[in-house]
């Protein structure tokens, strides 16, 4: 009898200890279909952007920001209630149709390669250096689960030869496959980090495109490529690349192309000022809206800014879609009283007159 009621005893101790655990697992570790945004970072450029012909000190500093997106728990969530400036977001507002989140992660490095490419293009454009693009390679960016490639190909993989064609664009790769056929197998070449591999792949109908004929079917791999491209000037001198790092994302172009001018002119144009920002920009100079400034805002006064370049609002050409950027910084600037300068910009050309008319900052002496 005695040994019975032990038994029963150490049972419940045993359930409640797993319960326990759940618990906290179900409370702390399992992610909720929502992401949390919060303030990111604000990083100095100047370490990330390298160019041959650059012998000076910059006195102050160009940065851009980032949003941080992290995995909502049970936890977070209640505490997201009683944080400032945390906001919620549904995970399918943020990942595109049948994505998952590491086929984000990869868009987000293959938007973040494109943003490179244009800030260097908008800053040779600004400075009259010629310059050719090179097409370096094809990489993927989302592979569609019900398709044979899905049990070999991965988010990040290069496309190196289709049946011993070499390919160095996507144009190449969807030229290769108009020629297929459904059930049709072709050997792929990728490169998945350092490691080369050979395997037959079947070809499978594509979904129609949009606005086209269900009739109208092509065969294909089932993925989403991209091509990889890299600037090159006709002076080697004058020749720039980017590393950033594990940061991801178009959003920092602006202050990229701010900080390859800085490089590439014989004078510091940042006057000692600690200068933040963000937007996107194309290779004419144009800078487009970007999401989750207000988050930067916040990043960008932790780091001691003085300065910060925002996208102007911008209104869809019919009118009915207003996106502000420009508005929400100087909120936030207001609800969190800093003194740092919200500047409305809409081209590279209005962020470089801002600093060309600003003074030189005194140098504090003691």
């Amino acid at each position: 009898m005695e040994d019975t009621r032990h038994l029963k005893r150490a049972s419940r101790v045993v359930v409640s200890v797993f319960i326990a655990i759940a618990l906290v697992y179900g409370v702390y570790f399992m992610p909720l279909p929502l992401f949390i945004y919060s303030a990111g970072t604000a990083e100095v450029i100047q370490p990330m952007v390298h160019v041959k012909q650059s012998n000076y000190e910059e006195r102050g500093a160009f940065m851009l920001t980032t949003v941080r997106v992290s995995d909502a728990t049970v936890f977070s969530y209640l505490l997201s209630f009683i944080r400032p400036y945390e906001e919620l977001h549904l995970k399918k507002e943020l990942l595109q149709k049948d994505e998952s989140e590491e086929e984000y992660s990869q868009r987000q490095e293959v938007n973040m390669l494109s943003s490179q490419s244009s800030a260097i293009q908008a800053a040779y454009h600004n400075l009259g250096i010629p310059y050719k693009i090179s097409t370096d390679g094809v990489v993927i960016v989302q592979v569609f689960k019900d398709f044979p490639a899905h049990e070999v190909l991965q988010p990040g993989d290069y496309i190196v030869n289709v049946d011993d064609t070499p390919i160095h664009a996507k144009e190449e790769l969807q030229n290769i496959l108009k020629s297929k056929k459904e059930g049709d197998s072709v050997s792929i070449t990728y490169k998945r980090k350092k490691i080369t591999k050979t395997q037959s792949i079947q070809l499978a109908l594509l979904p129609p495109d949009e606005g086209a004929s269900q009739d109208v079917r092509r065969v294909g791999l089932g993925v989403v490529p991209a091509n990889v491209q890299s600037v090159k000037s006709d002076d080697e001198t004058k020749q720039v690349s980017i590393k950033a790092g594990d940061i991801g994302g178009p959003s920092a172009g602006l202050m990229f192309t701010m900080e390859i001018i800085n490089k590439l002119t014989p004078e510091d144009i940042t006057k000692g000022y600690r200068v933040a920002g963000t937007g996107t920009i194309d290779e004419k100079g144009t800078v487009g809206v970007i999401g989750g400034i207000q988050h930067k805002i916040i990043a960008a006064d932790k780091a001691g800014a003085e300065i910060f370049f925002a996208p102007k609002d911008y209104v869809t050409p019919d009118g009915k879609q207003r996106i502000n950027n420009y508005t929400d910084a100087v909120k936030r600037a207001e609800d969190i009283h800093t003194s740092m300068k919200i500047v409305p910009v809409g081209t590279l050309e209005d962020a470089l007159k801002y600093m060309d008319n600003l003074p030189p900052k005194e140098t504090k002496t003691s």
